[in-house]
């Protein structure tokens, strides 16, 4: 039975030890300077369910924070885990939380009793009951109608599992090698002794074939099989090899349970080798079940109460740390515990002096994961962007959407650039300024090679002539994933986002003619600027607008439309603001994306009913669409245009959607991204300038927050933001303060941030004049 209190060791003397199981996973913060813990435990705050419904799609089983494990029941949605479905075909060991398409998945394992006569678990599946499930962070358990119990828990680089079987002589658990959430092209199954099973398995995809990828897994039980064999396709033998191409493959291990009911394993990944694994579970495994969950517990504590709210209720605190939880949970450690990763060029490589990481959700994560992760966890931010250049350096290209050791070229535009350009503004890249600045540029100027698997800033050719990505409808795919051609609009904004940050850089770096040569192409989003609509608009390869008219419409925008695009200039907003007319019509234009009259007669109303709503919902529409990144930074666009309380009154406003059930996210959660958001936005201070050191500011949602900061990078090593007194009613800001002094300017910089103590905001019930100056706006760069 998962307790709520467990006996152990507590305080920092805790955390290192259970950094020491978990395989050197140490916070920010973790010594004897941690922060006192809070009444009451932050993880039981946690609601790990919370998006597993409505396309959510987060997983609710085991991790630590990013760890290579993600240990989780799969009930047969294409991503993992879906509420509204009642039959498990096996906890697997990895998953990504919030993606869109089937990924993942590997080595599902099920406990069952009797015969094995059924090798596909879409068959074998169990039935189960939510009313005999729970999830924590870093714990999973649920109660199969077969009988069998079974809970989960993990390390840095290892699953652990516990099965309470009735009391049978055919106790079995099922080791699948040859189905998963994506393409499993091959699997090698060997039980090694009684005791242990490896696994080699092959997959491909992401919404496409890919390159192929292997993993390796090697799972060792707490006692010896009874009995044991493998199947391949319908085959069921008791061989201890099996090898199959593209068809199911797997291991079954029996146990007599009269007496001793409970199994437990240890199952060890490695994206390197079948020795990789071994040294992964000899380094983390050998600890029984219960010991490891202390551990995980305690890591999930600690790295919670890096971030200490008060007030707010009950449901806000919930949402609050449940997505503070998932932010967590990616990238992930790729490198075994002798440092040794497989790169992107297929070839074995070694981590020295920094841990490897993988998969890069970037377009996505570069607007607000990324800058969460630079404040909350910025050594593991470092190792991140570290390992981004070690993906130039190995495969000779910089990644657009990663996934374990291959590119999938998922999404569109240039979100390499703004990931990397806002690890560098936050001091991340110390000693590593001039490779990543190189690296970056030779992305900016150039287009991967045909034989290369990245497509880069495939447009780039049109784009550095004319100025904008050309949208050409049903131009052949070049090499599989998504192709910015398709979506040249988007993508011209996309690339002038990315050349504006890459600017600053190259500015602070003193390369000053190139510097002056990307504040130009930082530009272009006027290029694709239609006078006769007044918004962005698609064009050809000729250079005419091309598409409907209507911004309503989607044409040339990868997952939006121009309505939704138009406040994505956050390199120029003073600029884009200019181009439609000024701020009294960007105003009036922005009251009408956010439906904002029906918004202050009913927030949660207009959120659900008026605003974009369905996970899917990207095209075809002139609202705000709170559940996608091209509007993340949409309601922050007020800060810039004199109306400061309005930002305040839409982040409010979206707040809302995210609640404490399994449709409480907005959208898929994309690796983290939209929990960053709410995360930061609950804060009141937000990335408004993704790729730079820019926050704008609005009305917290709590009273307080208490933020632990990394010493090494922040010196006063915590910060404290403050609002007494805000509430639905009392929401806006009529003062502001830095360390006690005024701060009429709405946004703050990272040295800002750096230098200050606390961040505290007067509140009352009317908007104020606070933040209205044009000189309080988050500037232009350049």
């Amino acid at each position: 039975m998962h307790r709520t209190s467990r006996p152990g060791l507590r305080g920092p003397a805790a955390v290192l030890a259970a950094a020491a199981l978990l395989g050197g996973v140490l916070l920010p913060g973790a010594t004897a300077e941690a922060a006192p813990r809070s009444d009451g435990r932050l993880t039981d705050l946690v609601n790990p369910f919370i998006g597993t419904q409505n396309e959510g799609n987060t997983y609710p089983g085991a991790s630590v924070p990013f760890g290579m494990v993600q240990l989780s029941p799969d009930t047969g949605h294409n991503t993992g885990y879906d509420y509204g479905e009642n039959h498990i075909r096996g906890f697997s060991s990895v998953h990504l939380s919030g993606v869109g398409c089937g990924l993942g998945g590997d080595l599902p394992t099920l406990p069952t009793t009797g015969d094995v006569t059924e090798t596909d678990y879409a068959k074998y599946a169990a039935e189960f009951s939510h009313d005999d499930e729970k999830a924590s962070p870093g714990y999973y358990r649920v109660g199969l109608k077969t009988g069998i119990e079974a809970e989960l828990t993990a390390t840095r680089r290892t699953g652990v599992q516990r099965y309470t079987f009735p009391a049978t002589d055919k106790a079995n658990v099922l080791l699948n090698a040859g189905q998963s959430l994506h393409r499993t092209l091959g699997s090698d199954v060997e039980i090694l002794d009684n005791r242990t099973v490896r696994t080699a398995i092959t997959g491909s995809g992401f919404c496409q074939d890919t390159k192929p990828y292997t993993v390796y897994t090697i799972t060792r039980f707490d006692r010896p099989f009874t009995a044991s064999g493998t199947w391949k396709g319908d085959t069921v033998t008791e061989a201890k090899k099996s090898e199959a191409t593209d068809a199911r493959n797997g291991a079954w291990l029996r146990f007599d349970t009269t007496e001793d009911r409970t199994v437990e394993a240890t199952t060890a990944l490695s994206y390197v080798d079948a020795r990789g694994a071994a040294l992964n579970l000899h380094a983390e495994g050998g600890h029984d079940f219960d010991h490891v969950l202390r551990a995980a517990e305690r890591i999930w504590e600690d790295r919670l109460e890096g971030v200490k709210a008060q007030g707010g209720s009950d449901e806000l605190r919930r949402t609050f740390y449940s997505s503070l939880y998932r932010s967590f949970l990616a990238p992930n450690v790729g490198s075994d515990v002798d440092g040794r990763y497989t790169g992107w060029d297929q070839k074995k490589h070694k981590a020295t002096g920094f841990t490897y990481y993988q998969n890069w959700s970037l377009w996505d994560t570069y607007r607000t994961q990324a800058q969460l992760l630079s404040l909350l966890a910025p050594r593991e931010s470092r190792d991140m962007a570290i390992s981004v250049l070690r993906i130039d350096a190995e495969s000779g290209w910089l990644p657009k959407w990663g996934y374990g050791t291959v590119e999938t070229n998922i999404m569109t535009g240039d979100p390499v650039t703004p990931f990397l350009t806002n690890a560098y503004q936050q001091g991340l890249l110390k000693g590593y300024e001039e490779e990543a600045y190189r690296a970056l540029k030779k992305n900016a100027d150039g287009v991967p090679p045909t034989g290369s698997a990245p497509v880069g800033r495939e447009a780039n050719a049109q784009y550095l002539k004319d100025g904008f990505a050309p949208y050409i409808k049903g131009r052949p795919h070049a090499k599989p994933g998504d192709s910015d051609f398709d979506h040249g609009a988007s993508a011209t904004l996309e690339y002038a986002l990315a050349d504006g940050m890459l600017a600053e850089m190259a500015r602070d770096l003193g390369h000053q003619a190139d510097a002056a040569r990307y504040e130009a192409r930082a530009q272009n989003y006027r290029k694709i600027f239609d006078p006769s609509t007044g918004f962005f608009r698609a064009r050809d390869a000729a250079g005419a607008f091309t598409g409907p008219a209507d911004p309503a419409e989607s044409e040339g925008f990868h997952e939006g439309t121009s309505w939704q695009y138009q406040w994505m200039v956050p390199q120029d907003i003073p600029g884009m603001v200019g181009l439609i007319g000024g701020k009294d019509a960007a105003n009036q234009r922005l009251d009408s994306f956010f439906a904002y009259d029906k918004l202050l007669a009913d927030p949660a109303k207009t959120a659900r009913e008026v605003w974009v709503n369905g996970p899917y919902a990207y095209y075809n529409a002139d609202k705000y669409n709170p559940q996608n990144e091209p509007d993340l930074i949409a309601p922050y666009t007020y800060l810039s245009t004199g109306r400061p309380w309005k930002t305040t009154d839409v982040v409010h406003a979206a707040l809302t959607l995210f609640t404490n059930g399994p449709t409480g996210m907005t959208g898929n959660d994309d690796l983290g991204t939209m929990s960053a958001w709410m995360v930061l936005s609950s804060i009141g201070v937000f990335p408004v300038q993704p790729g730079t050191d820019t926050w704008g500011l609005s009305t917290p949602a709590f009273e307080r927050v208490d933020i632990r900061l990394d010493r090494r990078y922040y010196p006063h090593g915590a910060l404290t933001v403050s609002a007494p007194g805000t509430s639905d009613a009392d929401r806006y800001i009529q003062s502001a303060r830095l360390d006690g002094a005024q701060q009429s300017r709405t946004y703050l910089t990272t040295q800002d941030i750096r230098s200050a103590r606390s961040l505290s905001f007067t509140v009352g019930a009317e908007p104020s004049a606070w933040g209205t100056s044009p000189e309080d706006a988050p500037p232009a760069l350049n």
